[in-house]
């Protein structure tokens, strides 16, 4: 095959994918992190964070048997939902992902490597990011967007620090300790959305649990987006 017409193939296969993304983003910023979940419960955990709103879900590779959840849930999804995995650290994950039907990695890190694997294989990407000098070079890379990690340890002060030059467009998304109750504060300094974990899934929450909770980050999260549509 004509090496153009590959690379422009490939390049076609980013851009579809990072509009998925996009689409998943704008719909919903919040992404579920579903660490320690099993594959007998994903499909019916996955169906209620879906009915909820959410259209981004991560299972950490550190969870049981991952990459059977994450086939499942791809499997009983809708489209529009983009199934991805968390705690990817290696090249050699993202491939096995994608042969899971996944479409989004998401780093606790921000390795070059993972990065462009993962856009290369035309899926979605969100490194871990915790300084400036990390977050331009994931933007560079060819990072979707931003995972601001650890959230309880950057805090506001920094969404709002780094907002100031980060351009408005990018997604900036805090992680770790995020609550429907502290949401404010950080989409008050810019924050984009968020990523969710213990306080939306933990091991042992029914789906019912699940439904729950998130429909109460969701509606957190349409509060304040109106709030903010209102002053703009």
């Amino acid at each position: 095959m004509n090496p153009v017409s590959t690379g422009a193939a490939t390049a076609a296969t980013a851009a579809t994918q990072s509009s998925a993304f996009q689409r998943a983003f704008a719909s919903c910023p919040l992404v579920a992190i579903l660490r320690g979940i099993q594959p007998a419960e994903a499909v019916d955990i996955g169906l209620a964070l879906y009915e909820a709103g959410f259209r981004l879900l991560e299972v950490p590779l550190n969870s049981p048997q991952p990459l059977l959840s994450i086939a499942a849930l791809r499997r009983a999804l809708p489209a529009d939902a983009e199934i991805g995995a968390g705690t990817v650290l290696d090249v050699a994950a993202v491939t096995q992902v994608a042969e899971a039907g996944g479409s989004l990695i998401v780093m606790p890190h921000s390795d070059a490597a993972v990065i462009q694997a993962a856009k290369a294989a035309g899926m979605g990407c969100t490194p871990g990011v915790a300084t400036p000098t990390e977050a331009f070079a994931a933007l560079k890379n060819g990072a979707d967007a931003l995972k601001m990690f650890p959230a309880e340890q950057l805090g506001p002060v920094v969404v709002k620090a780094w907002r100031a030059v980060i351009a408005p467009h990018i997604p900036l998304l805090p992680v770790g300790g995020i609550t429907p109750d502290n949401m404010v504060t950080f989409v008050n300094a810019g924050a984009s959305g968020f990523g969710l974990g213990s306080a939306l899934y933990r091991p042992g929450d029914t789906a019912a649990d699940v439904a729950r909770q998130a429909r109460s980050f969701v509606a957190v999260w349409r509060t304040l987006s109106d709030t903010q549509g209102s002053r703009s």
